[in-house]
């Protein structure tokens, strides 16, 4: 079974908890903390690997969670760190955010990896929080969560050339004759459900995939049919061979065939209708009315295009196609469809530690949000005293205090951060 489009969710571990924890040694009245700090989350990593072909296994498995860090213990001993989670893909596989649709990374060489959701950060242990005045500190931070989120996998296939057309006209039995795929080839009006690749024969040069992409029909790029997963496959190729029959058997018109298809293709991609293209005039063998070809060539001639005129069942013109292609191949460059970083093979994501934060005023309450008072309240154990004494001087240190000072807040306002409520005592 093809599988090229399925969503996932996965979840970065979650960092261990900070240790409570004071020496107890012989002789030694008043042994300090030591506390250990907690171990890293492991990472969600996605690997491009060239065995797998197809995203099929994602539809029985469709969670993914990286091993949590382990908490910190006494002696200043350090929780052990999460395993991070490698998930291995197809060599082509974009990785979407699903709900924003923003491309995350692309897997497009053998051994590519991502790292997509990063592990918590272990929280510190309380030998961190003593000083002069608070030598004996209980309390300890917890470790933060994990990054998860739904993904988006596509498999968009790594070919050079891609074959497009109205379904019946001739694609796949183009395929059969240059390459050695075998593709199921039938007189039917309905298209191939999977697309095929194969390897082009010595004999025209080096070597090059093409694949042939099922048959396009008016309203692919608005999903009618399997259009959009039919479209997404020919994003990657460099150049593309677009197939008319124009033999005239079927009442068909040759112009109005190429213009259909390229306005599907410019419907999905202004990038992919710009792609270099040739026009494969097939069924040459069978032609039954040679004007209808002429119009195609005269129409070939003013958008400066080249036409070939072929058979695939008795071969005519097929060697002249495939040497030129060949040929068009060595000029053409190889493109990535997201820029994933000069000099680095890897593409991380991650939230950026933003240090702003918002309040707003809803009556005599203030709600704070933000990332950096979110982390903090992720650190802070808040039924312990100590534990606050530490919270409040965090918050006066990013401006918090002073932010609410400025918002006009007065004692016994209350103050929203993240699920806690707590009143305000200037």
């Amino acid at each position: 079974m093809f599988t090229d489009y399925v969503k996932i969710y996965a979840s970065a571990g979650k960092g261990g908890n900070g240790a409570i924890s004071f020496r107890h040694e012989k002789y030694v009245a008043a042994g300090g903390p030591d506390g250990g700090d907690g171990g890293k989350g492991g990472d969600v990593i996605f690997k491009a690997n060239p065995d797998d072909n197809t995203l099929v296994a994602f539809r029985y498995k469709k969670k993914f969670k990286a091993e949590n860090g382990e908490n910190g213990s006494g002696a200043r001993k350090y929780g052990k760190s999460g395993k991070n989670l490698y998930i291995t893909v197809p060599i082509g596989t974009v990785i979407k955010e699903a709900n924003t649709n923003e491309v995350l990374a692309d897997l497009n060489e053998k051994g590519q990896e991502a790292t997509i959701l990063k592990g918590g950060r272990g929280g510190l242990g309380n030998s961190h929080f003593a000083t002069p005045t608070r030598q004996a500190p209980r309390f300890a931070q917890d470790g933060e969560p994990g990054e998860e989120r739904e993904l988006v996998l596509e498999l968009k296939l790594l070919a050079d050339v891609g074959l497009v057309g109205f379904p019946n006209v001739g694609k796949s039995t183009f395929l059969s004759v240059v390459t050695s795929a075998t593709p199921k080839i039938a007189n039917y009006h309905f298209t191939t459900i999977d697309p095929n690749l194969g390897v082009v024969k010595s004999k025209y040069g080096d070597s090059f995939v093409i694949a042939d992409i099922p048959g396009i029909i008016e309203g692919a790029s608005e999903g009618v049919g399997l259009g959009l997963q039919f479209l997404r496959h020919i994003e990657r190729t460099r150049l593309l061979l677009h197939f008319i029959d124009v033999s005239g058997q079927e009442g068909r018109n040759p112009v109005d065939d190429y213009n259909k298809i390229n306005e599907e293709l410019k419907k999905y991609s202004e990038k992919l209708a710009k792609r270099t293209q040739i026009i494969v005039a097939n069924k040459a063998d069978a032609i039954q009315d040679e004007n209808a070809y002429a119009e195609l060539e005269k129409l070939a001639q003013g958008n400066n295009q080249k036409i070939f005129k072929i058979s695939a069942v008795t071969g005519e013109g097929i060697d002249e196609l495939m040497s030129y292609v060949s040929e068009m191949l060595k000029t053409l460059p190889k493109e990535n469809l997201v820029d994933i970083g000069s000099g680095s093979e890897e593409k991380v994501y991650r939230l950026e530690e933003d240090e702003d934060f918002e309040i707003k005023k809803v009556g005599k309450e203030f709600v704070v949000t933000g990332e950096a008072v979110d982390r903090i309240m992720r650190r802070v154990n808040i039924t312990d005293n100590e534990s606050l004494f530490y919270l409040h001087r965090k918050m006066d240190e990013i401006g918090l205090n002073q932010a609410l000072k400025k918002a006009g807040i007065k004692d016994g306002d209350t103050v929203k951060i993240a699920q806690y409520e707590m009143i305000w005592e200037d």
